[in-house]
């Protein structure tokens, strides 16, 4: 007796919108196996709005991140779009590639080197959002990095400084010390002259008051010192203006190689500049350290969500007809290769029977 197949299935019953179609193409599932399983729609649906949504993030992470980089908002844009379609295509293939056939520690063992890039893909997805959520005190932070650099800069200026234009500086020490010493020869004739001339005994002088020999001799002697001191000041004087002009010399050029550098240090604002003042804020403030914790988690549990799922979820109907329609492949394709392989056989034993068959 014909058995009557007019009554309507579930799979025939229930339509797959555009959403939901969307949404299951996100997830890596082969739509036409899905289509024969309705009651599967909402797990894989929601794989794959994970997927998506992560694609999402990491678009606008590597946007954010570009633009830090090339101050270009196109440039920032089209690679963000092709950073996210990346991401998405990885996220797809991480969960397609987990089957659910097997014990459940061979699952496990599948799951474990996916999971570890799904987290390493999370904590990439996750830095940028970062600096952007934490930009105002990111930029505060960045101010203080670039104040500390100008100022180990100058620091290390004033040592070159001291390393250059120390021979000159020392070589300035000792003419200014010799004219020291003729003027304070010079100043020690005019006492000696004045006490002289007013009649103070001293061991150096007569006692006697007025212009006397002893006064004469004390004027030849205080003018002698003064010619002294003229001719070695006029000695050394083209000497100082040499050094001067070296030690001048060496203060422009590096005065404008710290104005050079100076201008770099305010540019200082690059996206692994702004790593470093979150970093520097997560060890400085307990607070961004645990919130900035807590950001990275959050998107590593979301990029980890669909393995998870895909590991912890039940064998359904949509894994027995996955397996299924792949183990009829592996059938039909090991029976056409039998078949071709006995044709050849038969074809390669006919031919040696048509030799042996000839006279």
């Amino acid at each position: 007796m014909k058995q009557n197949s007019s009554r309507p299935s579930a799979h025939n019953t229930l339509q797959m919108n555009f959403f939901q179609k969307f949404m299951m193409l996100c997830s890596g599932a082969n739509i036409y196996i899905l289509k024969k399983t309705p009651s599967e729609w909402n797990k894989f649906a929601g794989i794959g709005g994970i997927v998506l949504f992560t694609a999402v993030f990491a678009t606008m992470s590597a946007g954010y991140a570009m633009y830090t980089v090339f101050d270009n908002l196109w440039a920032a844009i089209g690679f963000g779009i092709i950073w996210g379609l990346m991401i998405f295509n990885l996220d797809r293939y991480i969960v397609t590639s987990i089957k659910k056939t097997g014990t459940v520690w061979n699952q496990i063992l599948m799951a474990i080197p996916r999971l570890i890039l799904a987290v390493f893909l999370g904590i990439i997805i996750s830095k940028p959002l970062e600096l952007k959520i934490f930009e105002k005190e990111v930029n505060k932070q960045l101010n203080t990095i670039i104040q500390r650099n100008k100022k180990q800069l100058q620091t290390e200026m004033n040592a070159r400084i001291l390393q250059q234009s120390g021979p000159y500086e020392t070589e300035k020490k000792q003419i200014s010390s010799k004219i020291t010493e003729y003027q304070k020869s010079y100043d020690s004739a005019s006492v000696e002259l004045e006490k002289e001339i007013l009649g103070t005994k001293t061991g150096l002088t007569s006692g006697k008051e007025g212009y006397g020999p002893n006064a004469r001799r004390k004027t030849e002697l205080k003018e002698q010192r003064y010619q002294d001191l003229q001719n070695y000041q006029k000695q050394v004087a083209p000497r100082l203006q040499y050094l001067d002009g070296e030690i001048s010399k060496i203060y422009t050029n590096l005065e404008t190689e710290r104005g050079k550098t100076e201008t770099f240090e305010d540019k200082f604002n690059g996206f692994a500049a702004r790593l470093q003042a979150l970093d520097e804020l997560g060890k400085n403030s307990a607070i961004i350290g645990l919130a900035a914790s807590f950001i990275m988690g959050l998107f590593i549990c979301l990029e980890i969500s669909p393995v998870l799922i895909k590991l912890i979820s039940h064998v359904g109907p949509y894994d027995f007809l996955l397996e299924k329609t792949e183990n009829d492949y592996r059938l039909y394709a090991k029976e056409k290769t039998e078949k071709a392989n006995a044709l050849t056989d038969h074809r390669i034993g006919s031919f040696k029977k048509h030799l042996d068959d000839e006279p």
